[in-house]
């Protein structure tokens, strides 16, 4: 299920990791770091290039393009396949705990005989590492953080991979002959951040052929139940995955029953039970039983209930109900409502590929404006300078309204520093269309200080973003402690914008934080953060966040027309 070019990725990132533990060359796990990342966000199937087409890859020379190769011809990488037989599995497995990396993973196993998560877990417990160099208080803290996180995470897949997945395994089963629907539902259709397991439904009049089609796709690794109505399998990314074959005409039914979650469908169950009929997956039915009152369309069994229908990313009884009861249930933003996106990456800095590349690939997607932000000089291993940003402008002004009448932006993404200064001063930035300011280092400032440092960043008059404001990324690292609420209020008294980044592996600012921001006034960017081609199309996931905040396009300030967008960019009226 997953593209030639994750699985390069992982393998070639693994490699770098294994370097990692065993001290190897650092500039050489940091090459393969770069090609797993340049594999990962290019845009064409690795699968589908020769070894002169893989070199074409940025950070891919020859030799790595010999081992993309090796795998897409057997399956493996060799070298791969030696680091694993020279590190202990246990060891590998501490790799994957946040915060903890491989050099303290693998002086643990030498040290301390550790070799999993348990027993590193038992260890701390035990007060063992105390005196281990290098494991002081606040890093046994970080790690004991990181077990927590891992454990936390369990089973659940992230949302990116799940979507995939899921999307790959409908295709599939409308292609059988006789089926009239096909869908996925379940935590996956409310776009929740991370994913226990795929609810697909099929509506046909016989449920045997995709039952067995199901067991028979490529990526199916086991099967765990089979029968007529219900089969469940898990896939090679150890991911659950129920069919459902129902009736065309419990469709509606069906969507709704195994869409919402637990506690939403609660409410709906007993709001039918209070008009005296019944809810099931295959319909509504009056109490005495018989044909179903409505059933073919989700919005037909809502409105047999007396509510609108409810956009699945809402239904998590969190006044849902109560707003579609009183005519007050928000009309959410869609992928279709974003005009542009405000804070994307070229090869200036440490995206993947040119400012023309990016550009072309943004009107592609329709957009009326586009904003090109690369990392500004607080990240000094970005490379970044007057000179280079200016040239870039000057390149972008002659794009600008070329590719299908799309208006260009040229903007940056400024660095937070520990006291919420910023990279350049405000005469060199007054020259951008706009400027997002996002956290990238200091995580670990107190709750006071760090308040203090968001709070300034939104003062500042030419801060117009604050780029994924929690710094979270999610089952690695947890969001920066703040006083959110005041950094909120900040916003909305300022007019800086939040960020929801689009990343899966970021969805930040998270659905729960949305909701409190929007409760102080604030606006909101839903973007991509692109780094590379492929990066534009996660704006989805940042569009189905948005939703679960209860966000409308009016909330979102990449949806509003150019000159209403500009208008806000100038910040309290500055010119």
């Amino acid at each position: 299920m997953t593209r030639s070019n994750a699985e390069v990725e992982a393998l070639l990132q693994e490699y770098a990791d294994l370097l990692a533990i065993t001290g190897g060359d650092t500039f050489r796990a940091r090459a393969y770091e770069k090609a797993a990342r340049a594999i990962g966000g290019y845009p064409a199937d690795v699968s589908t290039l020769d070894a002169e087409g893989l070199r074409e890859i940025p950070h891919v020379g020859r030799s790595i393009a010999e081992k993309v190769t090796e795998y897409l011809r057997t399956g493996r990488i060799s070298l791969v396949e030696e680091g694993r037989a020279r590190i202990p599995a246990g060891v590998r497995e501490l790799v994957t705990i946040p915060t903890l990396g491989p050099k303290k993973a693998s002086r643990l196993y030498e040290d301390l005989h550790i070799s999993s998560v348990d027993q590193l877990a038992a260890a701390l417990d035990d007060d063992a590492l105390a005196g281990l160099k290098g494991f002081g208080e606040k890093t046994r803290e970080n790690i004991r953080h990181g077990i927590e996180l891992l454990r936390r995470a369990g089973g659940r897949v992230p949302l990116g991979l799940a979507l995939d997945t899921a999307e790959e395994i409908v295709a599939a089963l409308s292609a059988v002959p006789g089926c009239a629907r096909c869908a996925h539902a379940g935590s996956l259709r409310r776009m929740r951040e991370t994913v226990g397991d795929l609810d697909v439904l099929v509506a046909a009049e016989r449920s045997a052929p995709f039952m067995e089609a199901l067991c028979a796709l490529p990526a199916t690794a086991e099967m765990i139940t089979r029968g007529a109505k219900k089969t469940s399998v898990r896939t090679g990314d150890g991911l659950r995955v129920d069919l459902r074959v129902v009736p065309p005409r419990s469709w509606g039914a069906a969507m709704q029953y195994f869409t919402g979650s637990r506690a939403h469908n609660i409410r709906t169950r007993t709001i039918a039970v209070h008009l005296g009929l019944k809810l099931s997956e295959y319909g509504v039915f009056d109490a005495g039983g018989g044909e179903p009152v409505a059933s073919r369309t989700e919005e037909e069994v809502y409105a047999r209930l007396g509510l609108p229908w409810i956009a699945p990313t809402l239904r998590e009884d969190r006044g849902e109900i109560e707003a579609a009861l009183d005519g007050e249930l928000p009309e959410v933003v869609t992928e279709r409502d974003i005009r542009g996106d405000l804070h994307t990456h070229t090869d200036l800095t440490d995206g993947l590929a040119p400012l023309e590349t990016m550009v072309a690939a943004a009107a592609e997607r329709g957009y009326a404006y586009y904003a090109v932000t690369d990392h500004a000089p607080g990240l000094s291993m970005q490379g970044m300078t007057d000179g280079r940003i200016l040239a870039q402008r000057e390149r972008l002004r002659e794009l600008d309204g070329a590719p299908r009448r799309m208006r260009l932006l040229h903007g940056t993404e400024l660095n937070i520093g520990p006291d919420g200064e910023v990279d350049w001063p405000a005469e060199f930035l007054a020259g951008f269309d706009l400027c997002v300011a996002s956290l990238h280092s200091h995580f670990d400032l107190d709750r006071t200080a760090m308040t203090r440092r968001l709070v300034r960043a939104c003062e500042h008059p030419y801060v117009n973003i604050i780029g994924h404001p929690t710094t979270r990324l999610i089952g690695r690292r947890p969001g920066v402690d703040a006083d959110w609420d005041a950094v909120f209020a900040a916003c909305a008294r300022t007019g800086t914008a939040l960020e929801v980044n689009a990343r899966p592996d970021r969805l930040d600012l998270c659905d729960a934080d949305i909701l409190r921001a929007r409760e102080h006034g604030a606006r909101f960017a839903v973007n991509s953060d692109a780094h590379a081609v492929p990066h534009l199309g996660q704006l989805r996931y940042g569009v189905g966040t948005a939703q679960r905040g209860w966000l409308t396009g009016d909330d979102v300030i990449n949806t509003w027309p150019l000159a209403r967008l500009r208008g806000f960019l100038r910040k309290g009226g500055r010119v």
